[in-house]
């Protein structure tokens, strides 16, 4: 019964038993995240159809396609890494919106309403 407990407590800590193979953490999953498809040298036209196109990895049709008419599909995915990383924008490359960096600022100081300001 304690052997039960404490195996309990050791997986709830996260640490291996003895004797488990360490596994090899798993890269977190990009949400853009792309795949096409590669057909295969006597492929289907649907699959050849499709080539040209790109899917987002969750939304990509299962191999082999429902209209595949081979008996042994050969068609594979191509992935692409997630395109969409670091700035986009023009602010992210140091441009403001008028066009100046923040060091270049052209507008002259307000003036208040005394004479001093």
């Amino acid at each position: 019964m304690s052997s039960v407990l404490v195996k309990r407590a050791m997986s709830l800590l996260g640490r291996p038993e003895a004797g488990a193979a360490p596994v090899a953490p798993r890269k977190a999953p990009t949400t853009y995240h792309a795949v096409s498809i590669a057909p295969g040298p006597k492929a289907c036209a649907a699959a050849r159809v499709l080539q040209v196109r790109r899917f987002l990895s969750r939304e990509a049709p299962v191999l082999p396609l429902k209209a595949c008419d081979c008996s042994n599909c050969t068609c594979r995915y191509v992935h692409y890494e997630d395109r969409r990383k670091g700035g986009r924008r023009a602010r992210d490359l140091g441009v403001s919106i008028d066009g100046y960096t923040d060091d270049e600022k052209r507008t002259k100081a307000k003036r208040g309403r005394r004479k001093a300001d």
